[in-house]
């Protein structure tokens, strides 16, 4: 019995939008059909692994196309899963769930130049592109269950659509497009071979064009099990380009074909971009994985670790066994030793890029460096290849675009050098300018600039590294005097205020900054700044605030040591008006203003436009104004004391997670 229902609002929305706005690139809904079929054989051979409960097991799994010029209608049929009733509402009755409302946004947002070949694929609405060629659409589908009845699905595009019983003996799926008058050039053998080679050639069964016709048209050999020295560098885009929609090209592919230990096959690739497009068909991280050319899992995330989940791809094995289930693969040790070879032999390949064609390692590096960088911390096991994959900008150049290895920075190691020097800042332009810099500039030791936001939390990973420890330029224990070769510059340091001034001074500071410094010492190696803030504290969970900060979490402020410069004329400026006159208010907020500026230059400054307002004050009384006329007095300290309080407690397992 017949029976009419209505779509939903948002769906009947983007229906009208397919039919009548985007007629660009129509022969995408062949591909969407072909794509939707393929899926369909797909999940029939897995439900074949474990049942042999199947109506029609002899009929071959294929994909047919027929077309009828006097009709008007084009049918593509497939011998897959198929639908039942409920399965038919459930996919083809409500696309809301599948993405309606970003689809109708994207559209919305889109640019000009931007088709439906680039947008219809990622939101799970392709099977609808089908209106955008045809006036009616009619789906006779019946399950591969044997008791289970034929169904047809009908609509024109409109509000409505109807479902009816079915007349079909075998399983699978018919769609019959009646053609608009215009779309009538896809009543055409040579226009639909032509599609299906160019979008549907790697689809893994075969797909016949015509009723009686016995030659597939596409390859139908999955691309990864063909030999490498057969496969041209068009064939792996071509792919690529299909398996992701991605049209960008991979930065890097590898083809893989193993008999030992196991008979494997995989063909992976590094995206362009680590954002996923926003045409993917993939929304997970994993790999597709095959067992004898059968779909096990769309995403199997066990097969590489977690640092290298933004490889795309597919791995075949012969040695899977196919009477396990998709849960018990995970902990199958095929799939461990699977890991294990593909993990190798990627890191193996990107070791060998960096070393002999860094120019297009680096492009890997700018996109997924971070990655690789979370691998030294989270699978310490692997940090000897990964020690290889990472790369710094460094005090060698001071060049934002120019990037040193671990290898490069051991082999530059000035005279009597044994550790490795790094300085942690939000960015590049911050890490050059740091006063943490001074001493090791005047002695030409290279300093490492970890300036990428993620670099805070390797110090817990990267400890040592060919027995070279790394540390901290803010360490307040460093002792360089038998390291390097001190320039002139360092020779000619300026006159230092004397001890019982500087002594002064020196408790005046602490007195203004209480218990949001340790303490306050001399500095015997700044030159360009009056003051630093040095780490008393040597453990790799001192940069944890810089985590909790990266998460936008609560994150309490380090009490760190105030180092200050004797010979910078602004101490021997403010040494002066303490000995002139103690109450003199601007001798508290330049203070003030010492500290927070190293705090800034640290890039910890929690707010540093509480700053604005004292600043004000002190450019006026730089410029004439009578220091009595100002109401620094008013002013607030910007950084108050840490609240222990209020801060969560972080372990390194919650930050691997966010």
């Amino acid at each position: 019995m017949s029976q009419t229902m209505t779509f939903q609002a948002e769906t009947q929305q983007l229906l009208d939008i397919l039919i009548h706005s985007l007629y660009t690139e129509r022969e995408i809904f062949l591909r969407e059909l072909i794509s939707n079929a393929s899926d369909a054989l797909n999940r029939l051979q897995f439900e074949q692994l474990t049942s042999s409960d199947i109506l029609n097991p002899e009929v071959e799994p294929a994909i047919r196309i027929t077309f009828d010029n006097d009709a008007g209608t084009l049918t593509i049929s497939d011998t897959g899963i198929g639908m039942t009733r409920d399965e038919i509402i459930e996919n083809l009755g409500t696309i809301a769930k599948s993405g309606a409302k970003n689809f109708l946004q994207r559209l919305k947002d889109a640019p000009n130049s931007e088709t439906a070949q680039n947008i219809i694929g990622q939101f799970g609405v392709g099977f609808y592109s089908v209106f955008m060629a045809a006036d009616k659409v009619r789906v006779v589908s019946r399950s591969y269950k044997p008791d289970a009845e034929a169904i047809v699905w009908e609509a024109t595009g409109g509000t409505t659509y109807t479902l009816d019983a079915g007349d079909k003996a075998t399983r699978g799926t018919d769609i019959i497009l009646n053609l608009k008058d215009d779309a009538k050039e896809f009543l055409s053998e040579w226009k639909l071979k032509d599609i299906i080679k160019r979008h549907s050639d790697y689809i893994a069964f075969p797909i016949y064009v015509g009723t009686e016709s016995t030659e597939a048209v596409n390859k139908q050999t999955a691309l990864w099990r063909q030999s490498p020295r057969e496969t041209q560098e068009d064939d792996y885009k071509n792919f690529y380009r299909m398996f992701t929609m991605d049209f960008n090209e991979p930065l890097y592919h590898l083809h893989l074909r193993a008999d030992v230990p196991m008979q494997f096959y995989a063909l992976l690739f590094v995206p362009g971009s680590r954002e996923n497009s926003m045409f993917s068909p993939r929304k997970e991280s994993g790999l597709q994985l095959y067992a004898r050319k059968v779909l096990i899992q769309d995403y199997n995330k066990d097969l590489l670790p977690e640092y290298l989940q933004f490889v795309h791809g597919v791995v075949d094995s012969e040695d899977l066994p196919l009477n396990v289930s998709r849960e018990s693969i995970k902990s199958d040790r095929i799939i461990a030793n699977l890991k294990k070879a593909i993990t190798s032999r990627i890191l193996g390949d990107l070791k060998r890029m960096a070393q002999k064609e860094r120019d297009q390692y680096l492009k890997i590096h700018a996109q997924f460096g971070r990655f690789f960088k979370q691998g030294l911390v989270v699978t310490p096991q692997d940090k000897d290849d990964l020690y290889d994959l990472i790369f710094f900008n460094s005090s060698h150049d001071d060049n934002p675009d120019s990037f040193h290895s671990l290898e490069d920075y051991v082999g530059r190691m000035a005279e009597g050098q044994n550790d490795i020097y790094y300085v942690i800042a939000d960015d590049f332009a911050g890490a050059k300018r740091s006063p943490h810099l001074d001493a090791f500039r005047q002695r030409g030791i290279e300093v490492l600039y970890f300036s990428d936001p993620i670099d805070a939390m390797l110090p817990m990973g990267l400890t040592e590294y060919k027995n070279h420890k790394f540390r901290s330029v803010d360490e307040g224990d460093i002792d360089l005097k038998d390291v390097g070769k001190p320039s002139e510059e360092a020779e000619k340091q300026a006159e230092s205020l004397p001890v019982d001034t500087f002594a002064t001074l020196s408790v005046r500071v602490k007195e203004v900054l209480g218990g949001r410094v340790k303490d306050v010492k001399e500095s015997k190696t700044l030159v360009g700044s009056p003051a630093r803030l040095i780490s008393d504290d040597a453990g790799a969970n001192r940069h944890m605030y810089r985590i909790n900060r990266l998460l936008d979490r609560e994150y309490q402020l380090p009490i760190k040591t105030l180092e200050l410069n004797p010979r910078h004329p602004l101490l021997h400026n403010v040494s002066t008006l303490l000995a002139q006159n103690p109450e003199n208010p601007l001798i508290d907020a330049v203070i003030e203003q010492v500290f927070e500026t190293a705090l800034l230059q640290d890039g910890i400054h929690p707010d540093p436009a509480a700053m604005a307002n004292r600043l004000v004050l002190l450019m006026q009384a730089a410029t004439g104004t009578a220091t009595d006329a100002l109401k620094f007095d008013d002013l607030p300290p910007a950084v108050g004391l840490p609240n222990e309080s209020d801060m969560p407690d972080m372990e390194l397992d919650d930050v691997v997670k966010e």
